[in-house]
């Protein structure tokens, strides 16, 4: 063998180790990028962080974990289970977001459900979009990635019109949030809920319906089994009572809209303790703007990935994966921001006065004689373990594209 065949020979051997090198690699950052594809999927219906109280009313013995709530990207989550001690017997667990509610309002914080009304409402389409810049992530050809995140975002943005401005369009969102619509107003079991309820938090509770304080709608039986149709006709019933009460210039017709049904529910949440429609009106306004700039912003922001999205080997395409990677972060910024609005929106009609403060983020905290515990739970987890995942997959692929 000559020199010059030699060297051709070496040279057909080390592109050949470099494409099965690149084939591997291919294979790897793809099996990492669809595994963070299903565990976005996953979290979503999981509860991403948890909160609950303790104090002396509470013995540990009648509340193992205190008064815990769980919250979840589209809601809030009782946290209670039934309890099993010589003191207490119950049949169904002692709906702690209730509890909390009453316990917070005493200090003028307003009902839990008065929190993140835009990004609970908006979470499906988020979380969607998401997965379509995961997908595009994923494939290697331009002209294919193009056209199956245009179709895919076409999908996002029918879904979320017809959803927020449809008839009927609450219909079109998670179960879980349209049951915490309702569960947050009281529109459960309320007698199971009374008889559940701590003797002190049911004495507090009479005093306030002889006073005329958080009266509303008859309580309709709602069971955590029931179809998301018998949920929003509890919606539509509820809605339509509230209407019985409005002058015949201002009525409304249900319509059944995400636009509708949010705006509503949220000027009813900031209500149900402090009856100050002014104010109130004026927060309800605010959030309504921020739900229609979410919209656009969500519209607008499918055409720039499909821009970013052309070329793999620019710079910018690496927006489709940094995008789902700071999840985590971006979770932690929202959570954080709406508890300094509850410790810094204290309401004056509360029964006692408490300075502003900073609610605890995370770890162990006190206000008054109560003790809170605020740690990330399963979904934040997995939201971790997804970002873990991306940011391996990315360095997997920058690799295999320098090899290439």
């Amino acid at each position: 063998m000559t020199s010059a065949a030699f060297v051709d020979a070496r040279d057909e051997d080390s592109e050949r180790d470099l494409a099965d090198e690149g084939s591997r690699l291919g294979l790897i950052w793809r099996a990492l990028s669809l595994a963070a594809i299903v565990g976005l999927a996953v979290l979503y219906f999981l509860p991403a962080w948890w909160v609950s109280l303790k104090a002396p009313n509470y013995p540990e013995h009648t509340f193992p974990v205190g008064i815990r709530i769980h919250f979840h990207v589209d809601g809030v989550r009782n946290g209670c289970e039934v309890r099993a001690s010589r003191e207490v017997t119950e049949k169904e667990a002692l709906d702690c977001v209730h509890e909390m509610d009453t316990i917070n309002h005493f200090v003028g914080m307003y009902p839990i459900a008065s929190g993140g009304p835009v990004e609970k409402a908006f979470s499906p389409f988020l979380f969607a979009f998401l997965g379509v810049l995961l997908v595009g992530f994923v494939i290697p050809r331009a002209s294919v990635r193009l056209i199956v995140m245009g179709a895919g975002f076409a999908a996002i943005a029918a879904w979320m019109t017809l959803a927020a401005h449809g008839s009927g369009g609450v219909a079109y969102v998670s179960h879980g949030y349209v049951h915490g619509l309702i569960t947050s107003l009281g529109a459960d079991d309320e007698k199971a809920a009374d008889e559940n309820l701590h003797p002190i938090v049911r004495q507090l509770k009479e005093s306030l319906a002889k006073s005329g304080i958080g009266t509303d709608a008859p309580a309709a039986k709602v069971s955590k089994m029931a179809s998301k149709a018998e949920l929003i006709n509890v919606l539509r019933d509820t809605y339509e009572h509230d209407q019985l009460r409005v002058p015949a210039s201002e009525k409304k017709e249900w319509t059944g809209s995400l636009m509708q049904v949010f705006a509503w529910h949220y000027e009813k949440s900031l209500g149900r303790w402090f009856n100050q429609p002014e104010k109130n009106n004026r927060l309800v306004t605010i959030m309504q703007v921020v739900a229609r700039i979410v919209f656009g912003a969500v519209l607008a922001a499918m055409l720039v990935f499909l821009f970013l999205a052309r070329d793999d080997r620019s710079p910018l395409f690496w927006a489709l994966v940094l995008a789902p990677m700071i999840l985590p972060a971006a979770f932690l910024a929202e959570y954080s921001g709406w508890l300094w609005w509850y410790g810094h929106s204290l309401n004056e009609m509360g029964a006692f006065t408490l300075k502003p403060f900073m609610p605890t983020v995370f770890g162990q905290g006190k206000v008054a004689q109560f003790t809170t515990l605020s740690y990330p739970h399963i979904g934040f987890g997995l939201m971790m373990a997804v970002a873990i995942l991306l940011f391996v997959a990315a360095l997997v692929r920058r690799r295999e594209m320098r090899g290439m």
